[in-house]
């Protein structure tokens, strides 16, 4: 099997598996961004007359039929190939010969595997706000249903002040918007084409770069080539980052109604099927899935951690370390998009026991109304205070 780096010797077997990792796993995510991309580079390199017209619509059906290939399951990625980028230019190279060879021209499997990934964000980021969306919906639909309920708002866990379910559910829909707002200002990032950096320091020949960024989506060529393999890592974590604050919101979620549908509470109820059991005890019916969507926070978080403990203390340009950053962002990605998935159907059968929320409004949530009331009136704020202050600790 032929590597793109090779030099006419034998890899040492177990080197290679080690160095190689999960890539060819991983990788299958990336098959179609990169014949897509090649396919603009083909195209590229016939506008500069490298490759005839011929020969450019030649690569373009055979990169089609690869992703049809793909796509049916018929396009497996071997240890040896290495990665995606090895996998598609050796089947160029099988069905077409050496043209298949000429693909590789003005580029390097270092701006080849950013422009994939940059890619395939882009359509991960536009999946997750589509989801925030399909979240937003169900939570308006259960305050639109639910909302005039009353419920004790807490302080120290304590109760503080009157609340209620659409102040509650509303909060989480207002903090679901700026986390979209968040992976907008990430996906300003992300939506740079490196494509024609190379290895990280330009190439010796001069190449459209504004073309293959427009032919691909990109709204702006990132210029510096050092700085375009600088950028991996770095914008995976921010995109961890603003994952991260999605789970952070699907954690308290998870973390309020796994306490209000306490018996002891009873504001909130799961239907039964959304419950486990016990296996010795028989009454029990077990919130896991609020247990496993808080814990998958923590996932998402160490996922960013993972990636920004990989990136530090590295030199400037390529280092072969970024490779291991690929699992920990899809990893990252993959829990977050499932969780939204899974609290969609928690809102979609979320319900509210009237009479539990209604028991629990007792009269100290009033209290600090009862101090407005006698300011109202004319009395200091703090006498006013210290009166009502007076009056339940002399009933408590």
């Amino acid at each position: 099997m032929t590597k793109l780096w090779q030099k006419g010797y034998d890899l040492n077997r177990e080197i290679e598996l080690f160095t190689v990792g999960d890539d060819p796993d991983l990788d299958q995510r990336l098959v179609k961004y990169d014949c897509v991309a090649s396919m603009v580079h083909a195209k590229m390199l016939g506008k500069m007359g490298i490759l005839k017209n011929k020969e450019v619509k030649q690569l373009a059906a055979e990169l089609e039929n690869i992703i049809k290939l793909h796509k049916n399951g018929q396009f497996p990625i071997t240890s040896d190939q290495e990665d995606c980028h090895t996998a598609i230019e050796n089947h160029l190279t099988e069905k077409l010969g050496d043209l298949g060879k000429k693909i590789h021209t003005a580029r390097s499997r270092n701006d080849q595997v950013l422009t994939a990934l940059r890619l395939f964000y882009k359509d991960q980021i536009q999946e997750c706000e589509e989801l925030i969306d399909g979240l937003i919906e169900p939570m308006e639909s259960f305050i639109k249903r639910s909302g005039e309920m009353l419920l004790p708002g807490y302080t120290h866990m304590r109760k503080a002040m009157p609340s209620s379910v659409a102040m509650w559910g509303s909060a989480f829909v207002d903090s679901m918007k700026d986390n979209q707002k968040l992976l907008d200002a990430v996906l300003g990032l992300i939506d740079q084409s490196p494509l024609g950096t190379a290895a990280g320091y330009g190439l010796p020949l001069k190449i459209d770069r504004e073309f293959t960024a427009r032919e691909l989506g990109f709204e702006r060529v990132q210029e510096n080539p050092i700085y375009a393999q600088n950028s991996r890592g770095k914008f995976e974590t921010s995109l961890l980052h603003a994952l991260s604050q999605i789970m952070l919101d699907l954690n308290r979620i998870a973390s309020d109604l796994i306490l209000f549908s306490m018996p002891e509470f009873g504001f909130f109820e799961l239907p039964d099927e959304f419950c486990t059991g016990s296996s010795i005890m028989p009454q029990k019916k077990n919130p896991d899935v609020l247990e496993i969507l808080r814990a998958k926070y923590h996932v998402v978080r160490s996922c960013q951690h993972e990636v920004e403990s990989i990136v530090g203390n590295l030199i400037s340009g390529f280092n072969r370390d970024i490779q291991l950053t690929k699992e920990a962002t899809f990893r990252g990605l993959d829990t977050t998009l499932e969780s939204l998935s899974v609290a969609v159907l928690i809102f979609d059968e979320l319900k509210v026991n009237a009479e539990r929320c209604e028991d629990a409004m007792t009269d100290e949530l009033f209290a600090t109304e009862e101090v407005y009331r006698l300011v109202e009136k004319g009395i200091p704020f703090r006498e006013a205070y210290r009166r009502v202050a007076q009056k339940y600790k002399s009933s408590s």
